[in-house]
C-alpha cells in the first residue's frame, strides 16, 4: 500500500513538473519576447521554483540543483533586465534540456538512477557557470564573445542540428496528436528559427510553426509535409542556396488562419460542412484543444451553452 501511494505521489510530481517544463520551454524559445512581458518572466521563475520545491520534497537532489540554477538565473533577469542575444538563449536552452532530461528519466523503466543523475549534474555545472558569468557580463554592458557566438554556423553544424531536431519532431508526430505534443513541436520550430539569420529560412520555419498550431489539420496530413519541407529547406541552407528556400502553397494554406465568417446565433446553426476536432477526455487537454480550435467569441458562446446544459 505504501509503495502504491509513493508511486501516485511520483506520478503527481511528474505531471506537474512537465507542465512547468512546458511553461519554461515556451518562454525560452523566444526569450526576447518573454523579457518584454514581466508576467511571463515571472511565470518562468515560478515554474523553476515549483520544480525545485517538489524535487526537494521527494529527494531528487539532481533535479532540485538544476532547477535551482535556472531559478537563480530567472531571478537575475527579473531584477536586472539585460539585452537578450542568441548566445544567451542557447545557454538557457542547454540548461533547460538538462532539467527536462532528468524529469523524463523518472518515467523510464529503471527510473532516475543516482549515478546517471549525478553525472548529468556534473556535466551541467560548467554550463550554468558559463550562463551565470555571461549574465554578469551582459549586466555590465560587456560585448558578446565572437568565438562563442559565430554569426553563421558551418555546414556540418547545421546538418547536425537539423537532423537532431527533425528526428525528435518525427518521434513526437509518432506519439499521436495531443496539445502537449503540438506545443513541443512548435518549440522545436522556435529553436530551428535561431540556427540561421536568413529571412528565407526564418519565414519557412515560422510558417511550419503556424501550421503546427492549426489543430484542424490532422497529423496524417501535417507530419509528412512538415518533415519534408524542413528537410528540403535545410538541404538548401547547407548548400548555400538560400534564395531558393520557400514554403509550398500546401504548407501556407495549412498555416493560414480560417477566413472570418459570419458567426451563427447558435452553435447548432453553424454552416455545413462543420469542421471536426478531437476533444481529449482529460479536462486540461480538452481545454487546450478548445482554445486552439475556437476564437474568443466562439469560446464565450460555447461556455454559455455548456452552462445551460448542466443547469
Amino acid at each position: 500500500m505504501q509503495a502504491t501511494k509513493q508511486q501516485q505521489i511520483l506520478g503527481y510530481f511528474i505531471e506537474e513538473a512537465k507542465e512547468h517544463l512546458d511553461t519554461i520551454e515556451q518562454g525560452l524559445v523566444n526569450l526576447k519576447a518573454t523579457m518584454a512581458d514581466s508576467e511571463q518572466l515571472n511565470e518562468l521563475f515560478r515554474a523553476a521554483h515549483s520544480v525545485k520545491g517538489g524535487a526537494a520534497m521527494l529527494g531528487f537532489n539532481s533535479i532540485q540543483r538544476v532547477s535551482h540554477h535556472l531559478e537563480d538565473c530567472f531571478k537575475q533577469l527579473k531584477e536586472h533586465p539585460v539585452e537578450i542575444d542568441q548566445h544567451l538563449e542557447n545557454l538557457f536552452l542547454k540548461g533547460f534540456d538538462t532539467l527536462k532530461d532528468l524529469v523524463e528519466e523518472l518515467q523510464s523503466p529503471y527510473g532516475l538512477r543516482a549515478e546517471d543523475a549525478e553525472q548529468a549534474v556534473q556535466t551541467a555545472e560548467p554550463l550554468f557557470a558559463e550562463l551565470q558569468n555571461y549574465l554578469n557580463k551582459r549586466m555590465k554592458g560587456a560585448g558578446t564573445p565572437t568565438a562563442a557566438q559565430p554569426s553563421v554556423k558551418t555546414g556540418a553544424e547545421l546538418a547536425a542540428l537539423l537532423n537532431g531536431a527533425l528526428k525528435k519532431m518525427l518521434e513526437l508526430f509518432k506519439q499521436g496528436d495531443t496539445p502537449t505534443n503540438r506545443q513541443q513541436l512548435a518549440a522545436f520550430c522556435g529553436r530551428l528559427v535561431q540556427i540561421h539569420p536568413s529571412p528565407e529560412w526564418r519565414r519557412l520555419v515560422q510558417t511550419a510553426q503556424r501550421a503546427i498550431a492549426q489543430s484542424r489539420t490532422p497529423y496524417q496530413t501535417l507530419a509528412p509535409l512538415i518533415i519534408k519541407e524542413l528537410k528540403q529547406a535545410g538541404d538548401l541552407l547547407i548548400a548555400g542556396r538560400i534564395s531558393e528556400i520557400n514554403s509550398s502553397k500546401a504548407l501556407q494554406q495549412i498555416a493560414a488562419p480560417l477566413s472570418p465568417t459570419p458567426q451563427p446565433t447558435a452553435l447548432t446553426a453553424a454552416p455545413s460542412p462543420v469542421a471536426k476536432i478531437t476533444i481529449p477526455a482529460e479536462p486540461r487537454a480538452a481545454a487546450r484543444a478548445l482554445l486552439d480550435a475556437f476564437n474568443k467569441e466562439q469560446l464565450i458562446e460555447l461556455a454559455e451553452f455548456i452552462m445551460k446544459a448542466i443547469q
